[in-house]
């Protein structure tokens, strides 16, 4: 239950579709799917597909020297951050930075950075380690370097719950708004997958047929969640309500009924439904949501531990005014969340 008003007045997204929210609209409105084959040279097979971001270009976001320091991960959350920012028409000059703050999933974190790393040890020992490489290694470098290059203050967390990162990001980052601890958040989830990461799939049978590995993709989708009355303060354009989130670890045996009753206050009357995760794949859910538009992301962009933020932010995009939409995600062996959004005018202030 949402006890301080939320607002979303800010969205923007890098992702297979290409970098901004109006290839993302577009990919969406068409049914364009993003993913495609991985090179056979990759995995020594063929059959397999990902969805790379193929269009991003870091050099139209900070200069090449600087982007040199950030892992991958890190470019996509610093882009998609500014872009965000600039969608909700604020200024960060004018606003206290210690009330501005950001909570990211991410799944994987600055893997290449991690993997390039590791190998400097395995094959030259304590020596072959560069100490320069080290910070983008752990999962919470993209939410700090984006907070340190766009100057945010305020509260900083990573999430990383598997398929529900995003999710579990936007749960926190209500918390923090209606506590009172912050006026604006920058939220949502960032990954990037890399051929060691489809290797390592392979090797536990994750690729195929079952497995949760399959179809992995890539790149960052951010909300700008922010306190209705701040927003009123500042006049700023409102793309849709956050009306709740629900959350519940697991559907226990003999607890399957009250479980979900949790997660459904809102489904009947919702004309919107986005899945993220393996929420597609879990019949309870769709048993849910049945007769009702459903947008399942992972089929046109790649689905990751963090992909949530890209399909909130195409849900938000296709909520029509006075409608409202619900965001299923689950994780295989839980949890398994629920966001309600509510759509309003594009002029709505």
């Amino acid at each position: 239950m949402i006890t301080t008003p939320l607002v979303i007045t800010g969205i923007a997204a890098v992702s297979s579709a290409g970098v901004g929210i109006e290839l993302l609209e577009a990919a969406v409105r068409t049914g364009r799917c993003c993913l495609q084959p991985v090179p056979a040279e990759i995995l020594g097979q063929e059959g397999d597909e990902w969805a790379p971001v193929s269009a991003f270009r870091v050099a139209d976001f900070m200069p090449p020297l600087k982007a040199r320091k950030f892992d991958r991960c890190s470019q996509f959350a610093i882009a998609a951050a500014g872009m965000a920012l600039k969608d909700a028409g604020i200024d960060m000059a004018g606003l206290d930075p210690t009330r501005v703050g950001t909570v990211l999933g991410c799944g994987f974190g600055g893997i290449t950075n991690s993997e390039e790393f590791l190998r400097g040890y395995f094959t030259g020992g304590v020596n072959g380690l560069a100490p320069m490489l080290f910070p983008n290694t752990v999962p919470n470098a993209a939410a700090s370097n984006a907070s340190i290059e766009l100057g945010f203050k305020g509260p900083n967390v990573t999430m990383i719950q598997r398929f529900c990162s995003a999710e579990s990001a936007l749960f926190m980052a209500q918390r923090i708004l209606e506590q009172d601890r912050a006026d604006v958040m920058l939220v949502g989830g960032v990954d990037e997958i890399t051929p060691v990461v489809l290797k390592g799939f392979k090797a536990l049978g994750q690729l195929r047929t079952g497995g949760y590995g399959r179809g992995f993709g890539e790149g960052a989708g951010i909300l700008v969640l922010e306190r209705e009355d701040h927003a009123m303060r500042r006049g700023a354009r409102v793309r849709a309500r956050l009306a709740g989130v629900s959350t519940i670890g697991q559907l226990l045996p003999g607890m399957e009924r009250e479980g979900l009753a949790r997660l459904e206050a809102g489904t009947s009357h919702a004309s919107l439904v986005s899945f993220s995760g393996v929420a597609a794949d879990r019949g309870e859910l769709r048993g849910l949501v049945s007769g009702i538009p459903c947008l399942d992301t992972g089929a046109l962009f790649g689905r990751s531990l963090a992909m949530g933020g890209i399909a909130m932010v195409a849900h938000l995009l296709v909520l029509g005014p006075g409608t409202t939409g619900v965001h299923l995600a689950a994780s295989p062996e839980g949890p398994w969340y629920s966001a309600r959004f509510e759509g309003v005018s594009p002029d709505s202030k």
